[in-house]
């Protein structure tokens, strides 16, 4: 017959003091996103004035207006869905077929090369060095150099080895390869299929890093057609700094100050157009998160 322990006052003490913290934490961290909202869709006079806090007021629209009629955003976004689609698939496969080869025992070198691979992670090297190379090999100002730098993560790489290395036993090949299996067969026809929380974990963290990617793309690429959408933000941004900057130190027109509130409620409403594709994505991989990087993580 079961028991239920009877819990102390002490313990509901504790969990009270625990809840309190972890809802003061969720304020904390959702306010932020939860403010950009509703200054998204409120007159943005009053959130210039400071009077915009927890409630949207005098409901204004005009800066999704101005989004849908600015083209170089639709262009930063349609760049931004090409580089995260490739940079995602080229680094996915990537730390799926080297994690692979050095989870299995016959691969010759496979203690150098991981040493190798663990050097890059604390020695590089540099951004000008780096620059210099991009430029010799002629991947400078072409948009190919956004899908191949960073592709190769050498933390991926790991958890797909150590993921590989505790679910996938040499066995199983061993038994597939009495059928006639190869290693590409092995890795496409079983591998792949039993590594779905593995690669929901890898595609996820490629996918969010090079949406958010704007470095990259300031150094390397030269054309306005190929920014991506982080980049159109930084000048919009920058745009309107200098727009307040003007105003501080002149004395300016209604139309000017009515053009530096609109960039401003533009600023808002380009935030929530640019998340809303990462924050619709993530429940669908949300539920492998855990697993994939548990999995991966806990095995030398």
């Amino acid at each position: 017959m079961r028991h239920a322990l009877k819990r102390s006052n002490q313990d509901r003490l504790y969990d009270a003091v625990t809840y309190v913290i972890l809802i003061l934490l969720l304020l904390i961290v959702a306010y932020p996103l939860y403010f950009v909202v509703i200054a998204s869709i409120s007159d943005p006079k009053l959130v210039a004035t400071g009077r915009i806090l927890l409630w949207p007021q005098s409901f204004n629209l005009d800066g999704y207006m101005e989004v849908v009629r600015y083209s170089p955003i639709w262009t930063g976004y349609r760049n931004t869905l090409v580089y995260t689609v490739l940079f995602t698939s080229l680094s996915a496969m990537i730390s799926l077929m080297a994690g692979y080869a050095l989870s299995r025992k016959p691969f010759p070198g496979k203690t150098a090369v991981i040493a190798f691979l663990l050097f890059t992670m604390f020695f590089n090297g540099g951004l000008i060095p780096t620059y210099l190379l991009m430029k010799e090999i002629g991947l400078y100002g072409s948009p190919a150099i956004i899908v191949l730098m960073g592709a190769v993560n050498v933390t991926n790489i790991i958890i797909s080895r150590t993921f590989m290395k505790s679910t996938i036993p040499d066995e199983l090949y061993e038994a597939a390869c009495m059928d006639g299996c190869s290693h590409t067969s092995f890795f496409f026809r079983i591998v792949m299929p039993v590594s779905k929380a593995l690669i929901a974990v890898l595609v996820l963290f490629a996918a969010v890093s090079q949406w958010n990617s704007w470095f990259t793309a300031m150094i390397y690429l030269t054309k306005e057609e190929q920014m991506p959408l982080q980049m159109v933000l930084r000048d919009l941004i920058v745009n309107q700094s200098a727009l307040s900057m003007a105003s501080d130190s002149a004395s300016m027109g209604g139309d000017a100050a009515a053009q530096i509130y609109l960039v401003e409620s533009m600023r808002y409403a380009v935030i929530i157009v640019s998340t809303l594709p990462i924050l619709c994505f993530y429940p669908f991989v949300q539920k492998y998160f855990v697993k994939g990087v548990m999995i991966g993580s806990v095995k030398g």
